[in-house]
């Protein structure tokens, strides 16, 4: 699989994965909400396999505890979460940046 390819496909899990803890944050006073979660390594594995699709699943973390009102949103995890999935989608972004420069700068030089 080309790398660009493989960069894409990441990019997108990490953009899902965005939509999925931005959802777990707005219901976190939901009752009976169930956190949701995706494993980003198996996701990268199926999705080499040319599977394009996002498999959004309960959160099975072990530390997951229910509230009373069977709500499993913890606020400051989801938080956690997030800066995390920001920061490897912004650090993608930039290699991927970084490879068309350096395009750029091949097909540049070959001009000259």
């Amino acid at each position: 699989m080309e790398v660009t390819n493989l960069l894409e496909r990441a990019l997108n899990i990490r953009a899902q994965y965005h939509k999925v803890l931005s959802g777990n944050i707005a219901n976190v006073e939901t009752p009976n909400y169930k956190e949701r979660d995706i494993n980003f390594q198996s996701e990268i594995q199926r999705n080499i396999g040319s599977q394009n699709n996002v498999d959004i699943r309960e959160s099975t973390d072990g530390d997951v505890i229910g509230s009373i009102d069977g709500n499993t949103v913890n606020m400051e995890n989801q938080i956690v979460k997030m800066t995390e999935n920001h920061m490897l989608f912004t650090s993608l972004v930039q290699v991927i940046s970084k490879k068309f420069s350096m395009m750029r700068y091949v097909i540049n030089e070959g001009r000259r």
